[in-house]
């Protein structure tokens, strides 16, 4: 069950940041309100997931989804140009968060 909590936390991480980015340094009031309830959430969820997922192994993972989910969710909207290194740096991302993910299991 942690690791679908760091997974949702690390989802989370990508709405506030994108919110963030939307809130204009909080001058507007709908994505200002998504980056607060967004960002609590996944602290929590993080939190949550780190009782038994190693600390540097889950905010690795958490990092790499939000950071991968960010940038892929602004190529899509159009407020990022797309490249295919980007894609292909994203994509190594993704094996590295994988990866982690099997490593943190064999060990245990």
């Amino acid at each position: 069950m942690s690791w679908v909590i760091l997974i949702a936390s690390g989802v989370l991480e990508a709405v506030w940041a994108t919110a963030l980015g939307r809130s204009a340094g909080f001058t507007k009031l709908v994505p200002s309100l998504v980056f607060g309830g967004a960002l609590i959430a996944s602290m929590v969820g993080l939190a949550l997931a780190m009782r038994e997922i190693p600390t540097g192994t889950a905010y690795a993972i958490w990092v790499g989804i939000g950071a991968a989910l960010t940038v892929a969710y602004a190529m899509v909207t159009g407020t990022e140009p797309v490249s295919v290194l980007k894609v292909l740096l994203i994509l190594g991302l993704v094996g590295c968060v994988v990866g982690l993910k099997f490593v943190s299991d064999a060990g245990q």
